[in-house]
């Protein structure tokens, strides 16, 4: 029971954030949107051309194990943390995974997925 309260109390902390800042946006902000501003808009070039043109797969590739190894790379930290607590079979376990990282990396390096040509 009181380990759920704090977890209750961040919940309903940031629920109330939440609502407060989107209705000061709703409240303060504009009402009504420039010409300007609903015009598309991408490094300060005028489009031309078609707007939807398909993007080159290794560009996914390149996203996908971005997020990938990013996503990956957070249970580093609270591993980190509690690391004298969890003793060698985590550290191993650790290790085990970590190599897993790395070999994926590996294998994708030699699959061409990081080349850009």
């Amino acid at each position: 029971m009181y380990t759920v309260v704090p977890l209750l109390i961040l919940f309903v902390l940031s629920s109330v954030t939440a609502i407060v800042f989107v209705l000061a946006n709703r409240l303060l902000g504009p009402q009504e949107m420039a010409p300007s501003k609903l015009e598309p808009f991408e490094c300060g070039i005028e489009v031309y051309g078609p707007v939807r043109q398909p993007l080159h797969v290794r560009f996914y590739l390149v996203a996908l194990l971005f997020v990938l190894f990013d996503v990956e790379s957070v249970f580093f930290f609270p591993w980190a943390v509690i690391l004298d607590d969890l003793g060698l079979v985590a550290g191993v376990e650790m290790l085990a995974f970590l190599l897993f990282l790395v070999g994926a990396l590996a294998y994708a390096w030699k699959k061409g997925a990081l080349e850009w040509d």
